[in-house]
């Protein structure tokens, strides 16, 4: 999946040549009953407008407050020479009760340039007309000559809308960009392209040499109704949480739902609820994704591992109701950038709503190395045309399934597009059930009946020599094929037999793979490692919220 140069828009800074000589951590405030021609330094002494503040060059420690329940029209820009310094941010937020609200015409909410040491919090921004089609709420954006990564942008309880992208993130260069970025506790609403981004320059076929943004963390975040463009055809629109051109991030806790539903449908690329490319050293952890969508025949999926990605994890998520699969591992170069990635501890639940024929968990594209896909549970049923759980069709290397359990109602369990030897995608201790009368392996151009015959053929599941794999019902609360409809469902998926506990692969033992300390539920593991993403319960009670905790 290719992202678009047009994301990297053109701002200008707009104020703050010198800081004047005042004391720093002077408070500002704004109200519809203030006058322009007031000091703003007291609420009876506000000023009127956004322009009038805009005038002002913020010092360190300085506070920009807006009446909350208010509304101002207008845009607020932080260039350099101002703010800057992390230890004392200048903040920008409400006072009195409730969201003050920035409403801007064909213009960023509140652009951030050259610049850092920012809070922004507890602020609505809307946008308006122009502002939909080529704005970005929340615009950081560096393209300093000095390779200096600038430190310190949190974005806390707010609430943006109307926008092409709620907050944007970007640089000009790899050696340039944002260090320390925290978004938190905010909601991203029925924007165009994206809830939330971060990007840098485009790759080609290069491996990336650096990376434009470092220790980006986004918790708390719902990326929610961020609809696409039916219009662009050339690119992917109604994405919930992207992150692009980052050295060591977390995305946490949040959530990206009923995104894509305006998505072209002759766009090459759609969106994906929460994903990353051209990135490193990453974690997404503890999120929903849900009901996204795809205008066109790609993509749509919960969560995704793209071009570019590198040494990442996704784990203790859950996806369902996607148009796409729910987890989706993808590269459209044939370089060696991405390697060492890791899917585990997910649950994916009837995802693949339009495309079955991509599975629960797709790997696809050109060159990928060192995927680890292990302790997930897929279930899919009730799709609209046949599908497989699982479908690879990327040209892999060192590629590996281990301790997974895969459901469904039809036949057909995993597809895979050619015939991977061993060394290229290795099967082992999966546990593979259907409803049906039977289950199936596409391998390249063959189909087998059964683990026994798969094994037989291809030497999959097999483990120094030992049989491994299981064809067991895994007794699930919810039944045979659960659906999760909310997160809380997720507890429908929780194990209630013996047949499959303590039966899963000790990694560690066996390849030196840290599995972590926790199943999807934060149950500690211990001695006891499962098939799936959820140790089996025998006794004892359900838990009480099938979100990952």
């Amino acid at each position: 999946m290719a992202v678009p140069a047009a994301l990297t828009g053109v701002l200008v800074a707009g104020c703050a040549a010198g800081i004047p000589h005042y004391t720093p951590g002077q408070s500002y405030y704004l109200s519809p009953d203030g006058d322009d021609d007031n000091d703003g330094r007291s609420p009876g002494q506000a000023w009127r407008s956004l322009e009038r503040a805009d005038e002002r060059a913020f010092a360190p420690g300085d506070r920009l407050l807006l009446r909350g329940g208010a509304r101002f029209p207008g845009s607020l820009k932080l260039s350099e020479g101002e703010a800057g310094r992390e230890d004392t941010p200048v903040v920008v937020g409400s006072y009195g009760g409730g969201r003050a609200t920035i409403v801007a015409d064909d213009a960023p909410g509140i652009t951030v340039h050259n610049t850092a040491g920012v809070e922004i919090r507890g602020v609505a921004i809307a946008g308006r007309n122009g502002a939909y089609n080529d704005q970005g709420g929340i615009h950081a954006y560096s393209d300093r000559a000095d390779a200096k990564k600038l430190r310190y942008l949190s974005v806390d309880g707010v609430e943006i809308s109307g926008f092409r992208t709620g907050i944007q993130i970007g640089s000009a260069s790899r050696s340039t960009g944002f260090r320390e970025v925290r978004i938190t506790d905010s909601v991203l609403r029925n924007n165009k392209d994206n809830g939330l981004l971060t990007y840098g320059p485009m790759t080609y076929e290069e491996v990336p040499t650096g990376y434009s943004h470092e220790d980006v963390v986004v918790s708390g975040v719902e990326a929610r109704h961020n609809a696409g463009d039916p219009r662009a055809d050339n690119r992917h629109t109604g994405n919930g949480i992207v992150f692009g051109s980052v050295r060591g991030g977390r995305v946490q806790g949040s959530t990206a739902h009923d995104n894509g539903t305006r998505a072209s449908a002759r766009a090459p690329e759609g969106p994906i609820g929460i994903w990353a490319y051209d990135s490193t050293d990453l974690v997404m952890e503890h999120n929903s994704s849900y009901r996204n969508h795809t205008g066109s025949h790609v993509d749509g999926a919960g969560f995704g591992l793209d071009s570019n990605v590198s040494y990442s994890t996704a784990q203790y998520n859950l996806a369902f109701g996607n148009d796409g699969p729910g987890f989706h591992a993808y590269t459209g170069k044939t370089n060696d950038a991405h390697t060492g990635n890791v899917f585990r501890f997910n649950i994916s639940s009837n995802d693949g709503r339009k495309w079955p024929d991509r599975g629960g968990i797709h790997v696809h594209g050109k060159l990928m190395y060192g995927l680890q896909v292990y302790n997930n549970t897929v279930v899919m049923t009730d799709t609209v045309r046949p599908g497989s759980v699982v479908r690879v069709d990327a040209e892999s290397r060192h590629i590996t399934f281990r301790n997974n359990i895969l459901v469904t109602d039809g036949p057909q369990l995993v597809r895979a597009d050619k015939a991977f030897s061993t060394d290229q995608a290795l099967w082992q201790g999966n546990d593979y059930y259907t409803t049906a009368d039977r289950w199936t392996v596409q391998w390249g151009g063959k189909t087998y009946s059964g683990l026994a015959q798969w094994r037989s053929a291809t030497g999959q599941e097999m483990t120094n020599g030992r049989k491994t794999g299981f064809e067991a019902d895994p007794c699930f609360r919810g039944g045979a094929t659960p659906v999760v409809k909310k997160a809380s469902d997720a507890a429908l998926l929780v194990p209630v037999c013996d047949t499959l506990a303590d039966k899963g692969l000790d990694l560690g033992s066996l390849v030196g793979t840290d599995m972590g300390s926790r199943d999807y539920f934060g149950k500690e593991l211990g001695r006891t490692l499962p098939v799936g993403a959820v140790l089996s319960e025998t006794d004892g009670p359900s838990p009480a919220d099938g979100r990952a905790s």
